[in-house]
């Protein structure tokens, strides 16, 4: 499984004024850390507790419907186009990113298996919504279209089009529409919901309890993988092995609960970035997906008693050994106000050598013949090396191989280490009051009845005193 390697947060690696007594802070606060650890699984199954993503891993039934859809349409389509947007699409971008071929959608319908390219629209932008109409052929075209209310404006705008343009397309478009869909909504209400009874659209569940951001190994993340040809039971496998490791309430044993202290002590300390670093581009949309996790569940302006306390590390995504060369320099000699967690691939899929073909040049002669691989180990090393040394506290997360089991355990780590934070840091980790009011006023700016009387407020011609 996963390995966890905390020592360059220590005292002893970055120095009394940066680093933490490991061993002394975990007994310290280890009645906290284990009520939180108890909590969270103990309300696994509690109506509004909003940690039923606790349980995906042991939903078997769904990875056989999941299989049993995915191989129905094996075959049937050249692309998979996925409407989602936050917590519906940055997981299943960062699943599919890691797992497929890095060119998957470049590759030929038989070196790709029969399984579809794949497409993410996670904004409106017309360039890009119009542009991928302009590269794939309707016809042979499944779109997914996720939304739990069936209101977000993001996404339906965009089923809007792809139904419009699939009603222009093909032939008896009432007959056959329903083989170009497959929904993931709510299981009994909302707008997808109905559209679904009616237009007869395969639907999966957006499950209750799991907010956006936790839903990825629910049919949310795992429908795109499974039509592109990914085995949902290996996920499911790796959730419930590490399951065993996050859920022990001793924090001496459980990673998760550890860097979740580790990372909120930084964040008190006066460190209030925390930059989540793979050496892989594979991963590099990991990062992506953690920006959100961390940012939506730990940035809140009350605690859980209603107090004003306006908390909440700032994520910040970096990518080795690209962005040694955008950001490293500020890391090592900036502000001392970050915080790092790296993630490291031991294994690679992929071994290729880099050849010895400038012999001539003996400046480059020290690369020949070692692996691409090899090179990034070492720049991994040198730049967790060079951040220790200058005192800024690092953390590396070691995953074994990118493969689905693996992939699974690394998410789900990030998950339950947010979750203790959030309990740490006394503030609901499950909520999003932020994002709501910004939701009203595009509602008003774009006429939608209800909300006529926040235009003039979102347009921000109220003064705030008489907000």
């Amino acid at each position: 499984m996963l390995t966890f390697d905390f020592t360059n947060l220590s005292v002893q690696k970055v120095g009394t004024t940066h680093g933490l007594d490991l061993n002394t802070e975990v007994q310290k606060h280890h009645n906290a850390l284990e009520s939180a650890i108890r909590e969270l699984y103990e309300s696994r199954n509690t109506e509004g507790a909003w940690t039923k993503w606790l349980n995906l891993g042991k939903h078997q039934d769904l990875a056989f419907a999941l299989k049993s859809y995915a191989e129905s349409a094996k075959g049937k389509y050249d692309d998979l186009i996925v409407l989602g947007i936050g917590g519906s699409s940055l997981g299943g971008i960062a699943l599919l990113k890691a797992l497929l071929h890095p060119y998957w959608n470049n590759l030929s319908n038989e070196q790709r298996g029969g399984y579809p390219r794949f497409h993410f629209v996670d904004n409106v932008d017309a360039d890009v919504i119009q542009g991928l109409c302009d590269v794939v052929d309707l016809k042979r075209t499944l779109v997914n279209v996720i939304s739990k209310s069936g209101t977000t404006a993001e996404t339906m705008s965009a089923f809007m089009f792809f139904k419009d343009k699939f009603d222009q397309t093909l032939e008896n478009p009432e007959q056959s529409l329903r083989k170009h869909l497959v929904f993931t909504t709510d299981k009994q209400t909302g707008i997808l919901r109905e559209l679904a009874d009616r237009l007869n659209v395969t639907s999966f569940e957006v499950p209750d309890d799991v907010g956006g951001r936790f839903s990825i190994f629910s049919a949310v993340g795992l429908l795109p993988a499974a039509i592109c040809g990914l085995d949902v039971a290996e996920f499911q496998r790796g959730l419930q092995d590490l399951e065993a490791v996050l859920s022990n309430t001793n924090p001496k044993e459980n990673p998760a609960a550890q860097n979740a202290l580790y990372q909120v002590l930084n964040y008190k300390a006066g460190k209030p970035i925390s930059v989540l670093m793979p050496y892989s581009t594979r991963l590099a949309f990991v990062a992506d997906w953690y920006v959100q996790l961390w940012a939506e569940s730990l940035g809140k302006a009350t605690s859980k008693t209603g107090e004003t306390i306006n908390v909440g590390p700032t994520p910040l995504k970096a990518v080795g050994a690209t962005d040694q060369h955008s950001q490293v320099q500020l890391y090592n000699e900036g502000a001392f106000d970050k915080v790092f967690t790296f993630i490291e691939v031991e294994t690679p899929d992929n071994k290729t050598i880099i050849p010895n073909s400038l012999p001539e040049v003996s400046a480059l002669s020290y690369m020949a013949n070692k692996g691409f691989h090899e090179l990034l180990t070492a720049e991994f090393i040198a730049t967790r090396s060079s951040l220790t040394r200058n005192q800024r506290p690092n953390a590396t997360v070691r995953l074994p191989k990118i493969d689905a089991y693996h992939f699974a355990q690394l998410l789900y780590f990030f998950e339950v280490q947010t979750a203790i934070a959030g309990s740490l840091l006394n503030i609901d980790p499950f909520d999003q009051p932020g994002v709501e009011l910004g939701k009203q006023y595009t509602h008003a700016l774009m006429g939608r009845k209800g909300y006529e009387h926040l235009v003039a407020e979102a347009k921000g011609d109220v003064p705030l005193s008489a907000v």
